[in-house]
């Protein structure tokens, strides 16, 4: 079975990550949302949360799964049996990084990674930004399902 997993903090999900998750779920037998637990990274839902909107959001997607994951992506993938790793591109600062991480994980593991360019779309969207917006009162509801729309307006009231 040929499996991705797509990993990301997803702090909250957005519309550009549901857009390379369901391109992802089209080229793999399955694919694995892991919701990255980062302790020195503060979050304004929850790992829990987090993946509750994933597995909310991701519904109709039968063969994508959620999951949560410390430490070396590429431990999680051996450990999973995990063949690559499927990473969003928004712009070229993006590939800066992203290739130095998929060079690392390659030599040091032999997992793939995979590049897709996000959707012109969803080119401009981050988690932070969505949160930002949405601390401010902002409209974010172009960028994120109802239901996470919901749950941000409902988080940013309470703080």
């Amino acid at each position: 079975m040929k499996r991705a997993v797509c990993p990301g903090s997803f702090d909250p999900i957005t519309y550009g990550h549901l857009d390379i998750i369901t391109r992802a779920s089209s080229h793999f037998e399955q694919v694995v949302v892991a919701v990255l637990e980062n302790r020195t990274k503060s979050s304004l839902f929850s790992v829990a949360e987090r993946i509750e909107m994933i597995r909310e959001t991701t519904s109709n997607l039968p063969n994508v799964v959620v999951d949560s994951w410390s430490g070396l992506l590429v431990d999680y993938c051996k450990s999973n049996s995990i063949q690559a790793i499927v990473k969003g591109l928004r712009a070229v600062s993006d590939f800066d990084y992203e290739l130095q991480m998929a060079q690392v994980n390659l030599q040091g593991s032999g997992v793939e990674t995979m590049f897709m360019a996000t959707a012109p779309a969803h080119s401009f969207l981050s988690s932070s930004l969505v949160k930002e917006l949405a601390h401010y009162g902002g409209d974010v509801s172009t960028m994120v399902p109802a239901s996470v729309n919901e749950a941000l307006k409902l988080r940013v009231a309470g703080k």
